[in-house]
């Protein structure tokens, strides 16, 4: 089979043959090409996919590897798998879990690390989102050495508040580690959001989500965060979360070098509408995509898949296919070899082959190195 493919940024036509499951060669042709190619993409935030939950209390390793392989299928060549707030020893458990899962030579080159979004976060209405308020706490070293102990040392980023006693100390430590520190479920002050950043913290998690509906109108965290740049921002384009407008007006805020796509997907990513678990919760998914707690208008986590993403972007963000795909691909890899560490580890190269008619990417190859990781079987791709 051979697939003739247009760099996403160059338009650099290459034709690719494969043969079974590998990438037997890759020349580069003169002519058009109907479709482009690019990097892997890579999901800094997802807590579950295709039905699994990575916070459940029944996951198994098996379900883990099957959930990471699912997301191949959409180009999502690089993950860190989402372990969200709950008390310290199911945290231990997930952790544990998912480093069994990676044993797997072929999935664990899917994950560079895990990220640990909260406990250590805003007990605050509104700034809390959907974690439990009783497995809310405040910063503690001996349970974040805890968990990375039951991890294996692989927690590649923390979401934290830097408001909370001792948060802005942590945040060095955490650089200190090779581990990147991220502002999120926060309501801290815009002096607080500048320390944070001056202590090592890179990124803003799902900025203008995991906040209070009512904000003060020019001093709040958000405002803080867009204008520090010290700060990547990490944005889930789902056209729900954010809308079109604000989406715009945030990649512009940052401009295209500080944002990140992410999917903050859960376990309905990559599954039809229904009820799916979330932790100790039931979320229920409609047609329209949405993730809500059954009878809330509140939305916990997304069943955005990366590939959509990248589409929302160009359509609604007003990006260019080249500095979508950027956000999702090469922009978190940046800024994983910025903090250094276990999760700094990208290898080997993922590679990406994709229609972009009527400005829809749809994937048609997912690579790594050679390794076809899946492939739409269809004949033609010149």
């Amino acid at each position: 089979m051979k697939l003739r493919a247009a760099h996403y940024r160059t338009g650099e036509v290459s034709e690719f043959t494969f043969r079974g499951a590998k990438l037997a060669e890759r020349r580069a042709v003169k002519g058009r090409a109907s479709l482009v190619y690019g990097p892997g993409f890579f999901d800094l935030q997802c807590n579950g996919y295709a039905g699994i939950d990575f916070n459940s209390p029944r996951l198994t390793p098996e379900q883990a590897r099957f959930a990471i392989r699912a997301m191949w299928q959409h180009g999502c060549t690089h993950v860190l798998p989402t372990v969200v707030t709950h008390q310290p020893e199911r945290l231990e458990f997930l952790f544990r879990t998912l480093a069994l899962a990676i044993e797997d030579r072929e999935i664990a080159s899917s994950v560079p690390g895990f990220h640990l979004e909260g406990p250590f976060i805003s007990p605050v209405d509104g700034a809390r989102g959907a974690h439990p308020l009783h497995a809310v706490r405040p910063v503690e070293t001996a349970l974040w050495q805890r968990l990375q102990r039951a991890s294996g040392k692989r927690v590649a980023l923390v979401t934290l508040a830097p408001e909370l006693k001792g948060g802005v100390r942590f945040i060095a430590r955490l650089r200190s580690e090779g581990v990147l520190p991220a502002i999120g479920h926060t309501m801290a002050s815009t002096e607080q959001v500048h320390a944070a950043a001056d202590a090592g913290a890179l990124l803003s998690t799902h900025l203008g989500n995991g906040c209070p509906q009512l904000l003060p109108r020019h001093e709040n965290p958000i405002f803080a965060q867009l204008a520090c740049d010290g700060l990547t921002a990490s944005l889930i384009p789902d056209g729900i979360h954010l809308p079109g407008d604000v989406l715009k007006v945030m990649c512009r805020a940052k401009g295209l070098d500080r944002i990140v796509t992410v999917t903050d997907a859960m376990s309905a990513a990559g599954a039809p509408p229904g009820r799916y678990p979330l932790a100790d919760m039931e979320m229920e998914v409609g047609a329209d995509r949405v993730v809500r707690q059954p009878g809330s208008p509140n939305f916990a986590g997304s069943a955005l898949t990366m590939d959509r993403a990248i589409n929302i972007l160009v359509e609604k963000g007003g990006l260019s296919l080249g500095d979508a795909w950027d956000a999702g691909s090469v922009q978190p890899r940046r800024l994983m070899r910025r903090a250094g560490g276990q999760g700094a580890a990208l290898r080997p190269k993922s590679l990406v082959i994709a229609d972009f008619g009527h400005r829809m990417l749809r994937v048609r190859a997912t690579l790594s190195g050679s390794r076809v990781l899946w492939m739409d079987r269809v004949e033609d791709g010149s």
